[in-house]
């Protein structure tokens, strides 16, 4: 019997993870993990055709479901909504376990040629955690608060890897220092909204930007937005 392409991924990366640390997301530590798992390398390339890369996606997909499996199981309704999402944040960063992965992983995504993919595995990272909490948006909010929060995202990961505090203590507050400064930008445009004067300056900016939708919410069209024409 065949063994499943998903099976054997799950495998490979189970194994590839004892040597990237010292190899990185290369073929040598891919090629070092069929060794380890016995997969036939045909089958091993069947399921990851780009090999190790295919695998550090698959990792990092593999911290999003974590993330939200533990958000799951957490008691957070107490929690102000800000510090749900610093909380979200937080265990997604947990769930990435060895920073040496996450390091060579953002080697791997700096590169040129990788890094509209390593944006892309960060969008859906700031999606989870939005879905997970049950945003509900279904204008250009749903782009803007995914951008933010990949923001957040990643220049916490960026300042967790070089963080040496007990417990990640001086990651934590980081986190909750960035999550303040977006707080403090949509207390800004709540103002604005509120103001007389500077709300029908913005009308005709904010008509545009109503005609954009999320793509869940989109009809007949699989893009990443659509655009609403002007009734007659």
């Amino acid at each position: 019997m065949t063994m499943p392409q998903e099976t054997a991924r799950t495998q490979l990366l189970d194994a590839i993870v004892t040597h990237v640390p010292f190899d990185g997301w290369t073929d040598r530590a891919f090629n070092a993990a069929i060794r380890d798992t016995g997969l036939d390398v045909g089958l091993a390339r069947a399921a990851c055709p780009r090999g190790a890369q295919d695998l550090a996606a698959e990792h990092h997909r593999r911290g999003d479901e974590a993330m939200v499996e533990r958000l799951k199981t957490e008691d957070m309704s107490e929690m102000r909504f800000r510090d749900k999402v610093a909380a979200a944040v937080r265990f997604r960063i947990e769930a990435a376990g060895d920073k040496e992965l996450v390091r060579r992983a953002t080697t791997l995504y700096a590169l040129p040629t990788n890094a509209a993919e390593g944006a892309k595995l960060i969008w859906n990272t700031a999606d989870a955690i939005w879905e997970a909490l049950g945003d509900t948006s279904d204008d250009v909010n749903w782009y803007t608060k995914r951008a933010t929060l990949s923001g957040v995202y990643s220049s916490t990961v960026l300042y967790w890897l070089g963080d040496t505090s007990e417990n990640s203590t001086a990651t934590w507050a980081f986190l909750d220092r960035r999550i303040d400064d977006v707080m403090q930008i949509e207390k800004l445009k709540a103002q604005v909204n509120k103001s007389p004067t500077l709300s029908k300056l913005l009308a005709g900016p904010n008509w545009l930007l109503g005609q954009i939708k999320a793509p869940n919410r989109m009809a007949r069209m699989n893009l990443p937005g659509s655009w609403t024409s002007p009734r007659r």
